[in-house]
């Protein structure tokens, strides 16, 4: 009869445990909320969505759950959204090249060296001008003023010594 008893006190305890969160008045708070569905597709880029999509009806239609005729009307939709992304993404990053292409050549420019005469020259490292054999002036590489005395050792503002 005891072990009745315990038994019956040991159920009871069990019940009203697996029941206090159902008849409590605050509801528990989240430990982590996990990442929703809907941020993660945020991130993802819109081609990445549409092949995604594509591969997801491929696989609908190889398992049986989609007829070959649903699926060329959504592989018709969904390829059509999947290049005109792929074509906003390609034009988003060819801009991007172009522009880092753009400032590399002015950078180039800028550190190239200029005859008063012929203009820009080719050769970055020269110190007289490969047509007219004038000196290229220079330029101060701590103070930036320029250097227009030929075989000069020194910088005449700063001091710093030149490369020769």
């Amino acid at each position: 009869m005891t072990a009745l008893l315990v038994g019956a006190v040991l159920a009871l305890a069990a019940l009203a445990f697996v029941l206090y969160p159902l008849f409590r008045d605050a509801p528990p708070a989240p430990l982590a909320a996990p990442p929703s569905p809907a941020s993660a597709q945020a991130r993802e880029s819109a081609s990445a969505r549409a092949v995604a999509a594509l591969r997801e009806i491929e696989f609908d239609r190889e398992t049986g759950k989609l007829s070959d005729s649903d699926y060329a009307a959504l592989k018709a939709a969904y390829t059509g959204e999947a290049l005109a992304a792929l074509r906003v993404e390609d034009a988003t990053l060819a801009a991007t090249r172009d522009d880092e292409a753009e400032a590399l050549i002015r950078a180039h420019r800028a550190r190239g060296l200029a005859c008063t005469s012929c203009g820009p020259r080719p050769e970055p490292d020269a110190i007289y001008c490969s047509q007219c054999g004038r000196y290229l002036a220079g330029a101060c590489g701590s103070c930036g003023n320029p250097i227009t005395e030929a075989g000069a050792r020194y910088c005449g503002t700063c001091g710093t010594a030149l490369a020769a």
